[in-house]
Parts: structure tokens; C-alpha cells; sequence
């Protein structure tokens, strides 16, 4: 057995004889995220390396301290990509913390999440005890799928010590389009008529850009896939959003990958907040949700939609997301409130069923309390 992943086994069992939380910890890019942050910091960067890697197979199988960056230059010089695209947040993310945090990029609506590409894990749980899920193929499931409940489950259920991914070739054919003057309504109506249709939509990000005078409303469409389809796409969509009164223009690749990268890392000037009062919501829905309460950066075709609000709009953001089938999900405290923000709930209370099944699986995987740090679910007093 590997020594770093001993020492992973050995500071576990350590925690559930001495009764301590241990809070999993890779580069500490998401660090932001989540009610809480107790616990003793368990670093999972030692144990890292690609284990094995098969191109013609798609699949590559990781341990968890591996440098994300390292895993997408390895993709990068076979031609192939993680499709859902996973952000960073920070220089230091690792591939064990890109599956706790269950968090994709502007294709997510179009090629899935991260859970949807996690073929097996291998994991400690609460007891200490080294098991594996899964496998390197899809059809390698019988019974609950626990590889990919690990995904998006935070460091709550244990540390995910390797992990096989899917990986896709990267599409040969590629481009986006800026559509200048259309109105959100206007915007999620295209999308919806677009999803309905034989169109290699990738990606769609809409904005108000309030920093012209007077403010203009963008929506930016990314078609990837075959070359003849794509370039098909870009005359007929572009005609779509002309006739809606719409200035289009075809944007140079080099230049919309960086825009598109900034969209995933949040580094657009939409994300940073307009005064020190600010919170980041997201606000998850059904892609056919109408315009909600606020000015938002619309992601996903309609379903992601992030607006800056402060904590004591929560309860008010949360009907409206929930009016419509979704939920709200405070994503960064403000600068100034800072943790106390979040005594408003970070995420949208679930439902008695729901919280019963998640406490169930708390104490199958975790009967001590090992990893119980309260940083998926808090309990706000309202």
C-alpha cells in the first residue's frame, strides 16, 4: 500500500478513536464555499499522480492531491479535455477537491456534470477502512452508485483517494457568437427555441453590462462540435438573433476562450461585488424559468443564474427560486459580513425525506463524526 495513503487511513481512524473532525483539504481553492469550516485540517495534497491514463479508452484514473492543471495539460497534449469544464477558483485546486465540490463550467447543460464523467472512486470512510466503487467503464454499476454520490458531497462522506474520470476528444469544430441588444426574455426565449432543435450549443452566457452608459444587455452563444454543423449553426442562429433587432458578431476563438475561461473561474467583471455588502447567490432552476427578481449573469441556457443580493434577501430569493422549482445557494459571503452571512443558511433547507436519506447516509459512511464539519448542511433559524 502506498505510504500517503496510509497516513490518509491512519489520521481517520485517529480522528474516530479520539473523537476529533478532521475537514478534508486539498489546494484550499473552494475554502470560501460552505456554512462552516471546523475541523483539523486533513491535507490530501501528498497523495497525488496520475495512476493510469488510456487514451483510446477515455478514461483516466487520478489520485486526489493531483494538481487539476496538471490532469487538463496531460488531456490537452492527447487532444482530449474534461468536458464539463471544472473551475479552479485558485492555482492550487486538485482533482479529489473537483469531485467534493461537484461544481462545472459554462458546458455543463449541454455535456453534464461532474458526477455524469466518474466511473469509480476509491475512498476512506469514517471507520478507516479503504474501499472502492466502480469502476473504468460506465455499464460497472449494481446497486447505489456511491462513485458518484461522492461527487458534490464536499468532504462529508470521506476522502476520495482516487478517482477514474471520462474524458472526451476535444470537438474539431468551434465557435461563438456575441449578440449585442437582446433583452433577457428575449435571450431565454432563443435558448429554449435553440434547445429544441438539432444545434451543437455548447455554451450561453447573458449579461447586462452596466458599465456603458447606457447599459447594454449581451448574450454570447458557443457552438462546439463537427466543423460542417457548427459553421451550419453560426448562419442560423446568428439569423435568429438579427431578427430580433440584434447586432452579431463572430468572435475570434483565441479571445472567447479566455472570456469563456473567465466565466468558469468567475474572474468577469460581473463577479466582482458591487459594494462590500454584496453576497454571490446562485440560483439553480429549470431552464424554462421566467426572468427573476434582480440583474443576473444567466448560465447554462436558463438554469444557472448568479446576482449579487445581500444575506437578508435570502429568504425573499429563495421563494422566488423555489416558486419555479429551484433553489438558492448563498455561493460568497460579502466582504464585509463575511461568515456571519451565512447565519442566514447557505443553502435552501431540504425536505424532511431529503434530509432524513442524507442523514442516513451520514452515519452508514461516517458513524463517528469524523468528517461531520457542517459545511454542506447548516440549519438556519429560518
Amino acid at each position: 500500500m502506498d505510504v500517503q495513503r496510509q497516513q490518509l487511513i491512519d489520521a481517520v481512524r485517529d480522528g474516530a478513536a479520539s473523537g476529533r473532525t478532521l475537514r478534508l483539504r486539498g489546494g484550499g481553492s473552494k475554502d470560501f464555499w460552505g456554512a462552516s469550516l471546523e475541523g483539523e485540517v486533513l491535507d490530501t495534497r501528498g497523495y497525488a499522480g496520475i495512476i493510469s491514463y488510456e487514451p483510446s479508452e477515455l478514461v483516466v484514473t487520478v489520485r486526489c492531491g493531483t494538481p487539476l492543471a496538471e490532469l487538463e495539460a496531460a488531456l490537452a497534449e492527447k487532444g482530449q479535455c474534461l468536458a464539463f469544464e471544472p473551475p479552479h477558483f485558485g492555482s492550487g485546486a486538485t482533482v479529489g477537491g473537483m469531485v467534493a465540490a461537484g461544481l462545472s463550467g459554462p458546458a455543463r447543460a449541454s455535456v453534464g456534470a461532474v458526477r455524469d464523467y466518474v466511473l469509480g472512486v476509491r475512498m476512506i470512510n469514517g471507520r478507516g477502512e479503504d474501499l472502492s466503487f466502480g469502476g473504468q467503464v460506465m455499464k460497472n454499476v449494481a446497486g447505489y452508485d456511491v462513485s458518484r454520490l461522492m461527487a458534490g458531497s464536499w468532504g462529508t462522506l470521506g476522502v476520495i483517494t482516487e478517482v477514474s474520470i471520462k474524458v472526451l476528444p476535444v470537438a474539431p469544430g468551434q465557435a461563438t457568437l456575441m449578440c449585442e441588444g437582446i433583452g433577457q426574455q428575449e435571450a431565454l426565449d432563443l435558448l429554449h427555441r435553440w434547445g429544441g432543435q438539432a444545434l451543437p450549443l455548447n455554451a450561453s452566457a447573458w449579461v447586462h453590462d452596466s458599465t456603458a452608459s447606457p447599459g447594454h444587455d449581451y448574450l454570447f452563444i458557443r457552438l462546439r462540435g463537427a466543423v460542417a454543423a457548427v459553421e451550419s449553426a453560426v448562419l442560423r442562429m446568428g439569423a435568429d438573433a438579427r431578427a430580433l433587432g440584434a447586432r452579431v458578431a463572430r468572435m475570434d476563438n483565441t479571445e472567447a476562450a479566455a472570456d469563456w475561461r473567465a466565466s468558469q473561474e468567475q474572474t468577469l467583471p460581473f463577479f466582482e461585488p458591487p459594494d462590500d455588502q454584496m453576497c454571490l447567490w446562485r440560483l439553480s432552476v429549470p431552464q424554462t424559468a421566467p426572468v427573476l427578481p434582480g440583474t443576473p449573469y444567466i448560465e447554462w441556457q436558463g438554469a444557472q443564474r448568479w446576482l449579487w443580493a445581500p444575506a437578508t434577501a435570502a429568504a425573499e430569493l429563495r421563494r422566488a427560486a423555489q416558486g419555479v422549482g429551484g433553489h438558492a445557494t448563498l455561493f460568497r459571503a460579502s466582504r464585509q459580513g463575511g461568515h456571519n452571512d451565512k447565519a442566514c443558511g447557505v443553502n435552501t433547507p431540504q425536505s424532511p425525506v431529503l434530509q432524513r436519506i442524507q442523514s442516513e447516509l451520514q452515519k452508514q459512511f461516517d458513524p463517528h463524526g469524523v468528517f461531520a464539519t457542517g459545511r454542506l448542511f447548516d440549519n438556519p433559524g429560518a
